[in-house]
């Protein structure tokens, strides 16, 4: 039969403890000399220093501050107005194969008060999407036209000719 034995003397917990501990304290200051070395030599630091220096300096409120002089200002960003909707020459294509469709399509916008450009089919009937196209300069309008319309896919025009074109500013490209 197995019985358990005493030990003559008892295990020192203590001891073992306060050594861990000690143990635990010279990795920690160990590894916060490294991590201070390591800041010491990054360039980065001066630069953070600086900067949050000069951001002290900056921060105190001026009893009496001196006007921005011209030179020193920032323009104006000009916003250009988007055009009227009667301004703008509109081109349905076609692109879906459905008979009529591009002439439902540019009655419906012309209600909304756009100028039809002229309806027809697409060079080809394969169009998965309905997209807007815009010649440079009539993005804003672009995209006001895709809200109208409902329609999610608003680009640059690619693949038509300017003869194609007309007067037309903006393309609806009818899609299925």
């Amino acid at each position: 039969m197995l019985r358990a034995e005493r030990l003559p003397t008892a295990f020192p917990w203590r001891a073992a403890t306060l050594v861990a501990a000690g143990v635990a304290l010279l990795e920690l200051v160990g590894l916060l000399a490294v991590g201070a070395l390591l800041l010491a030599r990054h360039p980065a630091r001066h630069a953070a220093a600086t900067a949050t220096h000069a951001v002290k300096h900056h921060t105190a409120p001026a009893r009496h501050a001196a006007p921005i002089p011209a030179k020193d200002r920032f323009a104006a960003v000009p916003l250009a107005p988007v055009r009227a909707r009667a301004h703008l020459g509109v081109l349905v294509l076609n692109g879906n194969g459905v008979a009529g469709a591009a002439h439902a399509e540019a009655v419906r916008l012309q209600a909304l008060g756009y100028k039809i450009g002229g309806a027809a089919n697409a060079p080809r009937h394969t169009y998965s999407h309905s997209m807007v196209m815009y010649i440079p300069g009539y993005a804003k309008e672009a995209r006001r036209l895709a809200r109208d319309t409902g329609i999610r896919l608003v680009a640059p025009v690619d693949g038509i000719t300017p003869a194609s074109l007309r007067t037309a500013r903006l393309v609806v490209l009818l899609g299925s």
